[in-house]
């Protein structure tokens, strides 16, 4: 089985029962929403472009998926607009602006490209599935795993299984790349020191954090990020 195959049998299979989540709380699975079929397409047009193949391949851990980025395309940081301007796929069914996919399509660019950079790393993240909670004006916003002790302790395990099962797609474990200094490195270190997945961790700047406080300073961190790459 090659990489997209193991990739898109997850994607299908990923779930998550909102019933375990703390009140006002819910997942985001792009893959069983309105826009699944939309999204079951792209998914498989991108992964058997970048992943038809068995190489194996370094893991870049985000947070969770957000709602403009892979909670809307099922994608890890690719929104619709980086989708068709750097990977020539179409989704003109809806569209999405996130500003952590600008920063990630950078680096990839100054990499060499999509096909270059996807053929060494699989990007993903610390919990597969991506979360909203619905506020006093029953808008729904954006939510991290670590954003409340009670949400952590419901999907640790779910978690766990899932970086195992991504592992296992042929992950080179020598190393990882977190993105987040801050919370999602700890809580990925601290795991992985129970769970022994890689044997080191490499803690780099979300992109967001790079687009929302230090965009002046982007060439710096895209500089940072390729360095860390290319050890």
């Amino acid at each position: 089985m090659t990489w997209s195959t193991k990739i898109l049998s997850f994607l299908n299979d990923l779930y998550l029962d909102e019933t375990t989540l703390p009140d006002k709380i819910y997942p985001l699975l792009p893959l069983q929403g309105e826009n699944s079929d939309v999204i079951k397409r792209v998914s498989t047009e991108f992964y058997h472009k970048y992943y038809n193949d068995n190489h194996s391949r370094k893991m870049i851990i985000g947070i969770n998926p957000g709602r403009l980025g892979a909670g809307a395309t099922g994608l890890p940081f690719t929104d619709t607009k980086r989708l068709k301007q750097f990977c020539n796929i179409d989704l003109p069914e809806f569209s999405t602006h996130e500003p952590s996919s600008v920063f990630v399509y950078e680096v990839i660019e100054a990499f060499g490209g999509p096909e270059k950079f996807y053929q060494e790393f699989y990007i993903t993240s610390m919990c597969s599935v991506g979360f909203v909670i619905e506020k006093n004006s029953n808008s729904l916003v954006n939510y991290n795993y670590y954003d409340s002790k009670a949400l952590t302790k419901a999907v640790e395990p779910f978690i766990i299984e899932k970086l195992k099962e991504q592992i296992a797609f042929g992950v080179d474990t020598s190393i990882a790349f977190c993105l987040g200094t801050g919370k999602n490195f700890q809580y990925l270190n601290t795991l992985n020191q129970r769970q022994k997945f890689f044997d080191q961790i490499v803690p780099l700047e979300h992109p967001r954090y790079v687009m929302q406080y230090k965009s002046k300073s982007k060439d710096l961190y895209i500089n940072k990020f390729l360095t860390a790459f290319s050890s």
